[in-house]
């Protein structure tokens, strides 16, 4: 059975259709029949950028609070490269906060 991880990335709410895309097209979410799976929550980031930083969002040395959401999606982990090389390309900022883990997606044995 072919391996699976998990993506989970935190991105400003209005990017979040352009990343679901872009990670659907590089091979994130397929599932069985379906294509584009993801599950999506919104929250709020909060960060401060240090000096050498060069915010898209916010100014040195300044604490922000900024409306995001959280999105997951599970790949084959062959993909792993390519989607997380769409996630950097679609994504806003200048470093984003996203973290991947295995995940088993098997089924129970029949009884």
């Amino acid at each position: 059975m072919e391996e699976f991880d998990c993506l989970v990335v935190y991105v400003p709410t209005a990017d979040a259709d352009g990343l679901r895309s872009a990670i659907a097209d590089a091979g994130a979410g397929r599932l069985g029949n379906y294509a584009a799976c993801s599950f999506s929550v919104e929250g709020i980031g909060r960060f401060t950028p240090l000096d050498g930083a060069q915010p898209t969002i916010g100014a040195v040395g300044e604490p922000e609070q900024v409306p995001e959401t959280r999105i997951e999606a599970i790949y084959p982990r062959r993909e792993r490269n390519a989607v997380v090389r769409a996630l950097i390309a679609a994504h806003p900022y200048e470093t984003p906060a996203f973290m991947t883990f295995p995940v088993d997606i098997s089924l129970p044995p029949e009884a």
